[in-house]
């Protein structure tokens, strides 16, 4: 009866972390242990009894047994559970190897977004500061990315060939990318924005575009700056014919309709005495983002050769930081400053 109770008490406690019948055991045992008791005489209860004292000891071990790996339930069971067929349904998406991996953010519906929030026209430098700002915070975060190109309101980021970052799944490479940088700019806003509440959150969607070259990446790059140019002269002229000249929109679109480069320079000069080459770097050639290794200054607590004594000194040290430029990224000059930035192929 004791070896009942324990066996009891045992199936009690197993039953809280399986489903598995532990009466159906013990009735098992019971009967098996009437049948022996009917198959032999007197002379041989004692026999019986260690018989019967050796089953009961078997079970209880055999529970105690079952009882102890199931609390791994949770690492094992739960991690191989009758749900998991479900990740069948995941589709991988690695990105090919050796292949340079461009990450390209785009802002949604901006138009009205910068309406909403009243944006100096044709271009407004808190705005494109504070893309830079956000821009910064991806690249400091993920150390793969080796150049970032922005304008407008747009980044492409460029992660080195090498990059296993998230065994190079898209879509994980583009969701956190893109996460990141919408809350960095939604974090910052207040820095660049103190007198503009944000009315509502900004979005941004992202594409992932694989290039496999050197020249194919470069050829990627010089296309988003030349972007840059062609959209920032139509934009400085168009704003200058509406808030200068006193067009409206409809008009000052029909005045630029079939206009070459040369056309809206000489428009700008001649009617508004603007050199567009003398419009900020930022604004014409957008901003591209490198590392560079820059001397740091901070506070330490250390000792010197001349003073044994520890105390806070400032230390010069170098470490690596994540510098914006705009320059001119189509032409060989910045490649031949930067040449870490490619890896292994010629072009």
């Amino acid at each position: 009866m004791k070896d009942l109770r324990i066996l009891r008490t045992l199936a009690t406690a197993f039953s809280l972390c399986t489903s598995r019948s532990i009466p159906a055991l013990l009735r098992q045992s019971r009967t098996n242990t009437r049948c022996l008791s009917l198959s032999v005489n007197e002379k041989h209860q004692q026999s019986l009894s260690k018989t019967n004292s050796h089953v009961f000891s078997c079970l209880r071990i055999n529970v105690i047994g079952q009882l102890q790996r199931s609390l791994h339930f949770s690492t094992s069971v739960m991690a191989k559970s009758k749900f998991e067929y479900v990740r069948q349904f995941e589709t991988p998406d690695p990105c090919l190897p050796n292949t340079w991996i461009v990450i390209r953010l785009d802002g949604r519906n901006f138009h009205k977004f910068a309406d909403a929030h009243s944006f100096r026209k044709p271009n407004d430098e808190r705005a494109l500061q504070l893309m830079t700002r956000a821009a910064e915070t991806v690249m400091s975060d993920f150390r793969d990315i080796v150049i970032a190109y922005g304008q407008s309101d747009e980044f492409s980021f460029v992660l080195k060939k090498s990059t296993m970052l998230y065994s190079r799944r898209a879509s994980k490479l583009m969701t956190h990318v893109a996460s990141q940088f919408s809350s960095s700019y939604v974090f910052h806003w207040a820095e660049h924005f103190p007198d503009q509440p944000l009315q509502y959150p900004p979005g941004f969607d992202g594409r992932v575009i694989l290039y496999p070259s050197n020249k194919n990446l470069r050829d990627y790059l010089s296309w988003r700056q030349a972007d840059c140019h062609i959209n920032n002269l139509y934009n400085t002229c168009f704003w200058a014919l509406v808030q200068q000249g006193g067009m409206t929109t409809t008009q000052a679109e029909e005045r630029l309709r079939h206009t070459f480069s040369a056309d809206k320079n000489e428009i700008l000069f001649s009617e508004f005495g603007v050199n567009y080459n003398n419009e900020p770097d930022m604004y014409r050639k957008g901003t591209v983002l490198v590392w560079k290794r820059v001397e740091e200054t901070v506070m330490r607590t250390c000792r010197t050769a001349e003073d044994p004594v520890e105390r806070q000194r400032e230390v010069t040290k170098l470490r690596k930081k994540v510098v914006p430029l705009h320059t001119d990224i189509i032409g060989d000059p910045f490649w031949e400053e930067h040449p870490d930035i490619l890896e292994g192929e010629s072009f």
